[in-house]
This record gives structure tokens, sequence and C-alpha cells, in this order.
């Protein structure tokens, strides 16, 4: 059997060429990265935990007509999603002041904003993914007038129904990341959602006692980062507490320890 082609390699993800034309297989890692990964670590079982939230959230945003390069998932750790080209713009929404925006304008964390604001920034490792504006991206045609139309619609479509779905299970979405893809028909290229949605790139808080249920608990040495991504699982029904449920086991070197004490199955 040969071997599969690598296309690349992320900070969270490697990308590799699909069985189909026009298809790849999206590998989850479980390496973590913060502040343009001058800070790495690896948070044991967050490749399982993303790929079946990331899963979760594409396959209900479809239902609601947002068009995803979300295919099926594969495996724990892969699924398989359509080939696009990447637009060069990562769109931040922000419901909540945290992070950057608290330090770029003086805001108090967690002050809630008049209004949903989204945001552009330039996607490059190098430059540090500046924060641009509109007249940047169609000044350097990153995008057209067009597609950035169809862009921002779906991002508030995509916020104001994932605010609503964490807040069905009393987590507070804070702010979060989304990238687009050009997927192309012929000469024909339409804009849909790409890449992946899961506490890597949301802000998620408990609505009863602000704590933090992502990254930031990476990123600021709050510990407790399995579990919490894990509880944002559970919450969402995709993890329950039977121990026999395929996707539950995060630890993997635990998982076979448990295994291996287990009489084998008939």
């Amino acid at each position: 059997m040969s071997r599969r082609r690598q296309i690349y390699e992320g900070k969270a993800k490697i990308l590799y060429e699909g069985p189909e034309p026009g298809t790849i297989i999206q590998y989850f890692k479980d390496d973590a990265t913060a502040f343009n990964a001058e800070k790495k670590g690896t948070i044991n079982g967050k490749g399982v935990i993303n790929n079946r939230i990331s899963e979760y959230v594409f396959t209900r945003l479809s239902h609601i007509g947002i068009p995803t390069h979300f295919i099926r998932r594969l495996n724990m750790r892969e699924q398989l999603v359509r080939q696009v080209e990447i637009v060069p713009i990562e769109v931040v929404l922000r419901n909540v002041a945290a992070g950057s925006i608290c330090k770029r304008l003086g805001l108090k964390e967690g002050d809630q904003l008049p209004h949903t604001l989204i945001e552009y920034y330039y996607k490059d490792d190098a430059l540090g993914d500046p924060l641009i504006s509109e007249e940047h991206i169609a000044c350097f045609n990153w995008a057209s007038q067009e597609e950035m139309q169809d862009i921002a619609s779906m991002a508030i479509r995509v916020n104001d129904f994932l605010c609503g779905m964490f807040a069905g299970i009393d987590i507070r979405l804070v702010d979060f990341k989304l990238e687009f893809g050009r997927l192309y028909d012929g000469d024909f290229s339409r804009v849909i959602l790409a890449d992946e949605i899961s506490p890597d790139g949301c802000r998620l808080w408990d609505m009863n006692t602000n704590e933090k249920m992502d990254k930031d608990r990476f990123r600021q040495d709050l510990g407790g980062i399995e579990d919490a991504y894990q509880e944002v699982a559970r919450r969402l029904g995709i993890l329950n507490n039977d121990d026999n449920s395929p996707g539950e086991v995060l630890d993997m070197s635990a998982h076979r320890g448990k295994m291996r004490g287990k009489p084998a199955k008939k």
C-alpha cells in the first residue's frame, strides 16, 4: 500500500492528499501553540476532541445552509474535507471583550461589546497575522468585494447560530476565528467555510462561573485544559461518561493501559 502524500503541516493539523480528486484528509494534532508559536506544548488528546467538536459544529451549520468544506469524519483524528483555496484572511468575531482587543483599546476583559464586532487579520505567521481593514483586502486583492460580502454574511449567521447553541449548554461564546476557502467548479468559484471550529479557535466561558473552557487555559497556564475541552464536548452531547465510547477516552496511553487489563472479546 502506498504512503499517502502530505500536502501541508500547520501548527494544529496536517493535510494529506485525499482518496478522490478534490478531497483532502485533515489530521488533528495534539500540538498546541500560543503567541504566534512563541509558546509550544502538547495537550493530550486535543486532536481527538477537536476533530469531534469540529465535525459536530460543521454538521449543525450545514443544516442551516452554511456551505462548508466538511464531508465526513474518518476516524478519531481525521476527517475528509473538500479541497479549497484558502482566502488569506482570518475572520474574528467578538461578542465580549477579551484577548488582543483589550490591549489595543484598553477594554476590560469580560465587558459585553455594544454589538458583534468583525475583525480581519492577514494570514501570515512571519508577520504575526496583523489586523487589517477591508481597504487593505481590496487594495491587495486578497478577496473580491462580492466574496467579502459573502464572508461577512456567513460569519454573522455562524455567530448567531453558535451563540444560541452554546448558550443552550451554559457556555458564553466570547469570540472565535473563522477561515474561508474558494471551492472551484471550472472557472467558477464560491466561498465556503473551511478549517475547523473548536476550543482551539474559540473563547468559551462557563455562563455561571466565567471559567475559561478553551485554549486560554494553555496560554495563561491555568491548567486543566484537557478537562475543559472534554467538558465542552460532553455538554454538546458528543461524549458521555461511558468509558467504552470510542471517542470518550482522550488519554490514549491510559486507555491502552486499561485495555491491557481487560479480557479479549470473543
